[in-house]
């Protein structure tokens, strides 16, 4: 595998880093519960499933 033959500056190396952003997650409510959650994921409510202001599951599935 070719390597390179001299080393690369550490400004170099920031010039490239400076890209890199973190970002807030989008969040947004929801019509059914009125809970905010993270857009385009499934979030718990009392206990139950709901994505899109839809029930998906009675039973929430359990973290690990």
């Amino acid at each position: 595998m070719p390597n390179p033959k001299r080393r690369h500056s550490q400004q170099r190396s920031a010039k490239r880093r400076t890209h890199y952003k973190a970002v807030a997650a989008t969040l947004s409510t929801d019509k059914t519960t009125g809970e905010i959650h993270v857009r385009h994921r499934a979030h718990v409510s009392e206990g139950k499933l709901y994505y899109k202001g839809q029930l998906v599951a009675e039973k929430a599935p359990l973290k690990a």
